[in-house]
């Protein structure tokens, strides 16, 4: 008997199978009826900082730069994926503007067309370099931005990702905010003991820079394996501690989007909550993830990939089409973080790709 992971406090009903896989040319749908649009393409595992939840200060052992998939085996992926349904792709990384070409990146992946018309492009990106290259890739079709920052205070900012560059991400902040690309995001993990007392101040600043705050609850991503789920500060948490300064309303239609959204007194202003842990929303999960190395990966937490090396360099006869279609059908109901199965995936979050 095979067993299937349970997937513990989802929020929403779980995904019903269906039978049946679809034809060369049909939209992404997996066994349980889920329509992909979104695919995460990691542009390198390489980052300008070391996260605690991330990855390791020193000793990092990272991919072979021969097997990092070059801006032309991206593309013809991206075509494929696009021909298929996948409307959106999102660039990540460890720090996705490390890339070299990034602008070359964006600008061909942005001329990309599906069935339903162009694609978007978006970035998730530690926001370092981008006061530099940030005019160049709007001109090259960015579309919409995240920026990662988690805490304001500098020498906290310092210990959490082992680098003294706080004033360098806020640069990469205004200058996002300046450039009015929108919607503008940025995102923070939420941790207990280090940035749990700056929740509502993290807002505050998003606001001002006519931005959405969204926190993360810290997931089993880190390299290190040191996750504990009793030092996590949990949605419920994170809820509790806006409500006492803001009266939250939810935004309806989520749909497949990972974050809950709510506005803060009324609106216009709004924040957002990613509760992987807590509050799964595998069931409307539309998302798969491309790693810089061309592992293709149906979920996050998944230990198992496709790899699409030998298809794009020609010593396997499969199409990128046939593999990307076996990854979908090979998409478990749920990533069972609450199961006492679960497994913690090998990779850590900057080899796998925000």
């Amino acid at each position: 008997m095979v067993g299937v992971p349970v997937v513990l406090g989802v929020r929403r009903s779980a995904p019903v199978p269906v039978p049946g896989a679809p034809d060369a040319g049909a939209a992404l749908v997996d066994g349980y009826g889920r329509v992909h649009r979104d695919l995460r393409i990691s542009l390198t595992d390489r980052c300008s900082l070391r996260c605690t939840y991330c990855m390791p200060e020193q000793g990092n052992e990272w991919l072979a730069r021969s097997s990092i998939l070059t801006t032309d085996e991206i593309v013809r992926v991206a075509e494929v994926a696009a021909a298929a349904g996948i409307t959106t792709f999102r660039l990540t990384g460890g720090e996705p503007l490390l890339r070299a070409d990034i602008a070359d990146v964006v600008s061909r992946l942005a001329r990309i067309t599906g069935p339903g018309g162009p694609v978007q492009v978006a970035m998730t990106t530690n926001g370092i370099r981008l006061p530099d290259l940030l005019p160049g890739l709007i001109a090259a079709g960015l579309a919409r931005l995240n920026i990662s920052i988690d805490t304001l205070d500098r020498d906290r900012f310092h210990r959490l990702t082992r680098r003294d560059r706080l004033d360098e991400v806020r640069a990469g902040i205004a200058a996002a905010a300046a450039s009015g690309l929108r919607p503008l995001k940025l995102n923070a993990v939420a941790m207990r003991g280090i940035n749990d007392d700056e929740l509502c101040d993290l807002v505050d600043y998003a606001v001002t820079h006519d931005a959405e705050l969204r926190f993360i609850e810290q997931m089993p991503l880190d390299a290190g394996h040191t996750w504990d789920r009793d030092a996590m500060v949990t949605r419920e948490e994170i809820l509790a501690t806006l409500a006492g300064r803001w009266d939250l309303t939810p935004v309806p239609g989520r749909h497949g989007a990972p974050a809950e959204r709510f506005l803060l007194d009324g609106g216009p202003a709004t924040v957002g909550v990613i509760a992987s842990v807590t509050a799964p929303f595998c069931g409307d999960c539309d998302r798969l993830r491309l790693t810089a190395d061309g592992q293709l990966r149906n979920c996050l937490f998944s230990t198992s990939e496709y790899d699409l090396l030998p298809t794009l360099r020609g010593t396997d006869s499969r199409t990128v089409d046939a593999v990307l279609r076996a990854c979908v059908r090979g998409k478990l109901p749920g990533h069972a973080i609450n199961d006492p199965s679960f497994l913690q995936p090998a990779r850590g979050m900057n080899a796998i790709g925000g």
